[in-house]
């Protein structure tokens, strides 16, 4: 039996363009993407099409940026999906890689933000675990000073982001993914937890504090109702558009009353 058709809608690199102009994202801008490729249809070229839509869509001065994270590279006793026996944790630890960021792929932010890393003149941060990618004018001065021990705190590429006035677009996602409300984590009260990760010369913990998305959609929802967010369609997703700095100071104002009961120890595998 012939496998179906896909419904589609078809997307190319100058559909997603068009819409991308269509929906406010400016020349010359800085843009922070959180994106779902699945979202969008049956894209022409993939993940590399939206990669040269949001390029062509932003010009020869603007600069993409997105979250290259690589939660994998942590203590397995943390994984849940899935989690692996006991007993393996010790040679896990001994064993993983650590954080190179010329090779260490992302995992769990999608194909579009791999396509970005390895993109010809991206630029990457250098926290093992929450790092950024970036590509155009801006990317090195975005990417650049990531402490190791700040997740995405003040010493980050998101906090960067904010005095620069870039924005934020959700493409195909939901809050749940837009990590600079993690940001206004660092600048609450929050309690501070050791995570493990592979270094240079071995595992190693670090001090952090402790992030957790659980409730971002439903701080998302109260952002969306009370602030200015433009939303619209790009292929078949739903795309949202805003000032990353007005996002982090909602939050700021707002997160302690979103923060969930438990806070996250570390990055789960995912």
């Amino acid at each position: 039996m012939p496998a179906p058709l896909p419904t589609g809608p078809l997307v190319t690199r100058t559909s997603l363009a068009r819409q991308l102009r269509d929906l406010g994202v400016r020349p010359g801008e800085l843009l922070l993407v959180h994106s779902s490729l699945s979202s969008l249809g049956w894209v022409c070229g993939g993940a590399v099409a939206v990669v040269r839509a949001l390029l062509d869509a932003l010009g020869p001065d603007g600069t993409l940026v997105v979250p290259a994270h690589s939660g994998h590279l942590s203590d397995p006793a943390q994984w849940s999906n899935p989690p692996v026996p006991e007993q393996w944790w010790e040679v896990i630890r001994a064993a993983m890689p650590a954080f190179d960021p010329r090779v260490t792929p992302t995992l769990g932010a999608g194909v579009i933000p791999e396509t970005v890393r390895t993109w010809p003149g991206a630029r990457r941060s250098a926290h093992p675990q929450t790092s950024s990618a970036a590509v155009g004018p801006r990317a090195a001065e975005i990417t650049a000073g990531h402490a190791p021990d700040c997740r995405p705190g003040e010493h980050s590429p998101p906090a960067a982001l904010e005095p620069a006035g870039a924005r934020v677009l959700l493409l195909g996602c939901g809050y749940d993914a837009c990590t600079c409300f993690h940001l206004a984590e660092y600048r609450i009260p929050a309690p501070r937890v050791r995570v493990g990760r592979p270094g240079p010369r071995g595992w190693e913990e670090v001090t952090e504090v402790s992030i957790s998305a659980d409730r971002f959609d439903e701080l998302g929802r109260d952002f969306e109702r009370d602030r200015p967010v433009v939303r619209g369609r790009v292929g078949a997703a739903t795309a949202r558009l805003f000032p990353l700095a007005d996002a982090v100071a909602y939050a700021e104002r707002r997160l302690p009353a979103h923060r969930p009961r438990e806070q996250a120890a570390g990055h789960p595998r995912d």
